[in-house]
């Protein structure tokens, strides 16, 4: 089997197994198995390969072909311009959330105080450190241990500094904050079995699931940030497509201002935020 011949058998595989962009995934995973770029494919492409590296391109190809996301295959997702590692037990970073971290990213200055809740990989907390233009004190959490593990590696491949705790929600948090930002848990309960299989079958379910409505980790968080927010503290939110009004209906609620739904690059309303006044 030839590199071309290999590649190509791999598009055709993921193709008749319904896989979205099968010929993208075909590369990656051929990239992954055999560890190569795309120089040296271009350079052997007529050439034949090794048996074994065709028969780890098959492996692969079949765990994909199970509908198993390629992140939770090759270990590993871009967001910001920084490779953060994942596995099963936290959510794969999406573009979507990029918004919200160029977002927060405008008040963000340098001395500033930052909560990540919810962090899962980390993605948010460390970007935020590695993107911001000065040093800020940045703290996450999460209520899995086994998610804090992932955070702890790629802020360390990453040389962020960031405290990490375990806590659900406020619960182990102490202090106060000039930001917390967070990407909740929303999809409502009942929707679940209607997402993608590989969000659906492998993705971590505590981490998708926003109970009734969605809303609930929302509620929680804007009810009880004010304690952990300093003066003229700033909460960011990431919200599901069809969020945005109900989530700034509860922020003002709660009595934030200057709130704002932020759009993402697919123009649906992905960042919720708003400041809390300091009280005179």
């Amino acid at each position: 089997m030839t590199w071309a011949g290999a590649l190509q058998y791999g598009g055709k595989a993921l193709r008749e197994a319904g896989i979205p962009d099968f010929g993208i995934d075909a590369w990656y995973l051929l990239e992954y198995a055999c560890r190569i770029d795309r120089s040296y494919y271009y350079l052997h492409a007529r050439e034949e390969m090794e048996e074994e590296g065709f028969h780890a391109y098959q492996l692969l190809l079949r765990k994909r072909m199970e509908r198993v996301p390629l992140q939770y295959i090759t270990g590993v997702q871009e967001f910001m311009g920084l490779e953060f590692k994942v596995n099963s037990h936290v959510l794969i970073p999406r573009q979507d959330t990029e918004t919200l971290v160029e977002e927060a990213l405008k008040v963000l200055e340098p001395g500033m105080s930052v909560l990540d809740l919810c962090t899962g990989s980390g993605c948010i907390i460390v970007s935020l450190v590695k993107c911001a233009k000065g040093k800020v004190c940045a703290a996450a959490s999460d209520i899995s241990k086994q998610a804090l593990l992932v955070a702890k590696e790629n802020a360390k491949s990453h040389q962020a500094d960031v405290t990490l705790i375990r806590s659900d929600l406020f619960r182990q948090i102490a202090g106060t904050f000039d930001l917390i930002i967070s990407n909740p848990p929303y999809i409502p309960t009942g929707d679940i079995p209607t997402l993608m299989p590989e969000v659906r079958e492998f993705e971590p379910v505590e981490a998708l699931d926003g109970e009734g409505d969605g809303l609930s980790f929302y509620r929680r968080i804007i009810r009880e940030s004010p304690r952990f927010l300093n003066p003229n503290g700033y909460l960011y939110f990431e919200v599901g497509h069809d969020q945005g009004g109900r989530v700034a209906f509860l922020m003002e609620e709660g009595g934030f201002r200057n709130i704002k739904v932020i759009k993402d690059l697919a123009g649906h309303g992905r960042v919720v935020c708003g400041n809390l006044p300091a009280v005179v």
